[in-house]
């Protein structure tokens, strides 16, 4: 057990997929996995391990924002040994070709700043996903894909109109809260990690997917992040 995870030694699966919503967690665990039992609720934040084709995975929330992501991949790979996260969570699209429903791989991340900002003092650290996982989600897509940087921000209710036309400019896929710093942790400790998002709305338009469709319209990603996972060659 952890200060924010509740889990006994054994009981986190070597491969984690990370919702930011714990209820999404819940959801994908009976959707998706063998015998799915809850490990910890530790602060709320649920987590799930069972099988996928007989491979143990850990389905863990990791509430919202890069700060929420430290803490819970920090204590996943340090404590519990996890080797391969993978977000799965929604972001806003900045591009017109790109529609609600279609799936974002990270390629990398942009933000303003992380919690591993001081590590890094005057270097701008560029985090990228894993590239094995990367092409294998890719090649298991069931919904349009896009692969490209995306923006990791601090903040939901972002006022920097200014800010959104140079990430559009500059041909930033998605905006997001968490995978800079997934990313720069993975790198950090060796690890493999992707960002698998689903776009639940769109900046440009202010189209936005209703509340019951977040949860049925998100399950290509869970595919998609199982496969790249486990895919052999």
């Amino acid at each position: 057990m952890t200060f924010h995870i509740g889990a006994k030694p054994g009981e986190i699966a070597g491969t984690c997929l990370l919702p930011g919503d714990p209820y999404r967690a819940r959801w994908a665990a009976e959707r998706f996995l063998e015998s799915p039992r809850l490990v910890s609720e530790t602060r709320g934040m649920l987590a799930y391990t069972g099988t996928w084709h007989g491979n143990p995975v850990t389905l863990h929330g990791t509430g919202m924002g890069m700060p929420s992501m430290s803490i819970y991949a920090n204590e996943l790979i340090r404590d519990y040994g996890a080797r391969t996260l993978i977000r799965v969570g929604s972001c806003g699209a900045l591009q017109p070709q790109i529609g609600l429903r279609d799936v974002v791989l990270a390629q990398a991340a942009s933000s303003i700043g992380s919690p591993s900002t001081s590590i890094f003092r005057e270097l701008r650290f560029a985090p990228v996903a894993d590239f094995d996982l990367l092409a294998k989600a890719r090649a298991a897509a069931p919904v349009p894909v896009h692969v490209g940087g995306i923006f990791t921000s601090d903040t939901f209710y972002d006022e920097r109109s200014d800010l959104t036309d140079q990430l559009q400019r500059h041909g930033c896929l998605a905006v997001e809260m968490e995978t800079a710093e997934l990313y720069t942790l993975a790198a950090r400790y060796q690890r493999r990690a992707l960002s698998i998002l689903t776009v639940s709305d769109h900046i440009l338009t202010g189209a936005a997917l209703p509340a019951p469709d977040r949860e049925t319209g998100f399950a290509a990603m869970i595919e998609m992040a199982l496969h790249a996972a486990f895919a052999q060659g």
